[in-house]
């Protein structure tokens, strides 16, 4: 089995400080747990946020026997539920499962993901491509609804519309880093239709049939988010801007990728700190407290 690495052995024990930290240190898109949520909210952010870090850090950046990683992950998770966690993110979480009351299996499936990240390397078809989102993007959307107090049937479908969109964009963004990790995303049926290969893409050929190819799987997540919209409209009316704030980060990424001709083989876009700061005075405008939605 392999070994975790244990970051209260390196002096910092407390487990919240390193969730806050493994939360704050990595770039993203958007920003998980921000200031617009209540303080007594954000270090359980950081503590699922940790969790789906390490997961993905593990199936994707880990020296080493990466299943066996996963499989000790798993059983910290075990423990986490029913016992007594030696890892900090494992120990903080118990905190949260406990006063939440999140179920395991959005947990499970975030591993398997990463399981399937290992022998999988090639999606045939969209529908394999979502099915796998429902492992790896959908049960973080479900936990966050636990945490939010907004677990409802209508609210996790919606989720799932807005998680996809977002896995989906970070795929479109990172087409040349998953190449290197000998990962294609983009459907292999899509590629034949448009008439891309995997030759063009190892050369990093940024074709018309590649810029088509892009525009329309954008255009597929666009629905998806546009899909996802309504989830807003059933949270609480003080979480909604942060919720917001998680699509406008996607589709300023798709907006990124179309500015600069669909280019990401040469040029990962980004969302820059001025305009996350310019997103979150949007999301404030359109869905503050004081905003009535349709």
């Amino acid at each position: 089995m392999g070994t975790l690495h244990n970051p209260s052995a390196d002096g910092n024990a407390d487990p919240w400080r390193i969730c806050a930290q493994l939360a704050t240190m990595h770039y993203e898109n958007f920003t998980v747990g921000s200031r617009l949520l209540p303080r007594r909210l954000r270090r359980h952010f950081w503590a699922v946020y940790a969790y789906c870090r390490t997961v993905d850090d593990l199936g994707d950046e880990a020296t080493g026997d990466r299943s066996a990683l996963l499989d000790a992950w798993e059983a910290e998770l075990e423990a986490c539920f029913e016992g007594a966690p030696r890892h900090p993110v494992m120990q903080a979480l118990q905190s949260t499962v406990h006063d939440f009351h999140l179920p395991k299996e959005p947990f499970l499936k975030l591993i398997e993901a990463n399981r399937r990240d290992q022998r999988l390397h090639r999606y045939a078809s969209y529908k394999e491509l979502l099915e796998y989102c429902e492992y790896s993007a959908n049960p973080v959307g479900h936990l966050v609804l636990g945490l939010l107090g907004a677990s409802s049937p209508q609210a996790r479908r919606l989720a799932d519309a807005t998680c996809s969109a977002l896995q989906l964009t970070n795929f479109w963004q990172d087409v040349a880093r998953d190449f290197a990790k000998g990962r294609i995303y983009i459907p292999q049926d899509d590629m034949r239709r448009f008439g891309y290969t995997e030759e063009d893409l190892a050369a990093g050929r940024v074709t018309d049939a590649f810029r088509s190819l892009l525009a329309f799987e954008i255009r597929r997540t666009r629905s998806l988010f546009d899909e996802g919209d309504a989830l807003l409209a059933l949270l609480p009316v003080r979480f909604r801007v942060e919720v917001a704030l998680f699509s406008l980060g996607g589709r300023t990424v798709l907006d990124a990728i179309e500015a600069q001709g669909y280019d990401v083989l040469t040029h990962r876009p980004v969302v820059s700190s001025t305009q996350k700061a310019r997103l979150v005075w949007r999301a404030l405008g359109k869905y503050g407290p004081w905003r009535r939605l349709p």
